[in-house]
C-alpha cells in the first residue's frame, strides 16, 4: 500500500517523487496542493497525509498542542530572512529600533517560519523589542488550538498587508512577497546580509521538514529510516548537480553559493548537524511566545532517525 505523501517539487527531493528514489519497503504516493500551505493546514487540522512536508515552526507549535505527528530530520527548505521585513520607499522607517510601539504586518499567522526568523533579526540585529509592537496578521493560525499574545492582532477584512502599509497603516511588513516598487527590504543588501550572518554566526535557517503520522510509525517501524534514507539520498544527487555547476533557477543558485561559500553541503540532514540552528529557533519560538518552553530535540523526532545523517 502506497503511503499518501505532500511535498513541493524542488531540486532536492525531485528523486523521490519522480520515483528514482524509492524508500525501501515502502512506496509513496504524492498528492498534489496548488499551496503548499493549505496542505500544512490540512495535515495539522486533519492529518491528511502520511507523510508530509510540514513549516518548521508549525511544526513545534502543533507538537505543544498534541497534534499525532512526528518530524524526521529531513530538512528540505533553508533560506536567509534578512529581507523579510519591508518598509515604504518613502517612508521614514530605516532601522528596526524604530519600529517600537509600531503595527507592523505579518503575513498569514503569527506562528509562519518566515515571520519568525524575520522577526528574530529584528531582534537579535537590530535591537528590537517584539513584545512593543503590535503584530498584524492576515490570517488565521494553521494549530487552532494556539491563542498568540495580547500584541497580536488580525487584519481588516477585504485588505492586503502591502495596502495597508501603502496607506500608512502599518509601518511595515514581514514575509510578505512582492515586488511593488514603492517598498524596499528595511536591511540594505539583505541578500548580502544574510551571507555575512552565515560567515559570521553560522545562521542558516531551516524553514521546512518532513512529518509522519504516529499512527503511521507505530504501525510501520522501519518507515521513518527509509523514508529518512531516500530523501539524503535525492538530497546528496541533487547536491552532485550542484557541484557540476547545473543551477536552475534562484533557489540552486543560493544552495550553491553556500557550498561554494562553505565548502560543504547546503541542505545537511540529521539532528546533530542542525542542532544549533534548531536550539536558536526554539529559543525565539520561546521568546516570541509561540512555544511555552524548551522542548529537547530529541523529544522531537522520530527514535529510529536521531542519529541519522545525510
Amino acid at each position: 500500500m502506497p503511503y499518501v505523501t505532500l511535498t513541493r517539487a524542488q531540486g532536492n527531493n525531485r528523486a523521490v517523487i519522480d520515483g528514482s528514489v524509492v524508500p525501501e519497503g515502502f512506496p509513496l504516493e504524492f498528492a498534489q496542493e496548488a499551496v503548499l500551505v493549505q496542505g500544512f493546514r490540512k495535515m495539522v487540522r486533519d492529518l491528511a497525509y502520511d507523510v508530509s512536508e510540514m513549516a518548521l515552526t508549525t511544526y513545534l507549535c502543533a507538537r505543544e498542542h498534541g497534534v499525532r505527528f512526528t518530524a524526521l530530520p529531513v530538512f528540505l527548505v533553508r533560506g536567509f530572512h534578512h529581507g523579510a521585513t519591508l518598509v515604504r520607499r518613502d517612508g521614514s522607517i530605516t532601522a528596526a529600533k524604530q519600529l517600537a510601539g509600531r503595527r507592523v504586518g505579518v503575513n498569514r499567522g503569527y506562528t509562519v517560519t518566515t515571520g519568525v526568523w524575520g522577526r528574530a533579526i529584528l531582534d537579535t540585529e537590530g535591537g528590537l523589542d517584539l513584545d512593543s509592537v503590535t503584530w498584524v496578521r492576515s490570517d488565521d493560525e494553521h494549530v487552532a488550538g494556539y491563542r498568540p499574545p495580547a500584541n497580536v492582532v488580525p487584519a481588516p477584512s477585504g485588505r492586503t498587508l502591502v495596502d495597508l502599509l501603502k496607506a500608512g497603516e502599518l509601518d511595515a511588513v514581514v514575509g510578505v512577497g512582492t515586488d511593488d516598487p514603492d517598498l524596499m527590504p528595511l536591511i540594505p543588501g539583505p541578500g548580502e546580509a544574510g551571507f555575512a550572518a552565515l560567515r559570521e554566526r553560522g545562521l542558516y535557517p531551516i524553514n521546512h521538514l518532513v512529518v509522519v503520522k504516529d499512527d503511521v510509525l507505530a504501525a510501520e517501524p522501519g518507515i521513518a529510516a527509509a523514508v529518512f534514507e531516500a530523501f539524503a539520498e535525492s538530497k546528496r544527487r541533487y547536491v552532485e548537480r550542484l557541484r557540476s555547476g547545473t543551477v536552475e533557477n534562484a533557489t540552486d543558485r543560493m544552495y550553491a553559493r553556500v557550498l561554494a561559500e562553505t565548502g560543504a553541503d547546503p541542505l545537511p540532514y540529521g539532528l546533530e548537524p542542525n542542532r544549533a540552528v534548531l536550539e536558536e529557533l526554539m529559543g525565539h519560538a520561546v521568546r516570541q511566545h509561540i512555544l511555552a518552553t524548551p522542548v529537547p530535540l530529541e523529544e522531537l523526532f522520530a527514535p529510529s532517525t536521531l542519529d541519522l545523517a545525510g
